[in-house]
């Protein structure tokens, strides 16, 4: 256990930090899991679905959550995704 003052602080901080940095991605997985599942099944609100889980990565990101490039790479896989199955649905 930490004995300085300052190290009990920082101790605090981190905590804090990682809980909140655990629900943002717990946040962001649920949101892309819930938009690859309306790929699959190809449903009717795809669009906003997809929106919705690029809107959680690209917060996540600038919260310093996520790295930007990972947020990229996921979101054009998603896009990519949706493209295809909108594609295929036509």
């Amino acid at each position: 256990m930490a004995n300085k003052k300052s190290s009990k602080k920082r101790i605090r901080q981190t905590t804090k930090k990682t809980t909140v940095n655990t629900m943002a991605r717990s946040k962001v997985k649920t949101a892309v899991r819930k938009a690859r599942e309306a790929i699959s099944t190809k449903a009717a609100d795809l669009g906003g679905t997809v929106k919705a889980a690029v809107s959680a990565l690209q917060r996540a990101s600038a919260r310093g959550t996520l790295h930007k490039r990972t947020v990229a790479r996921k979101t054009s896989r998603l896009a990519k995704q949706a493209n295809k199955a909108s594609s295929a649905k036509k």
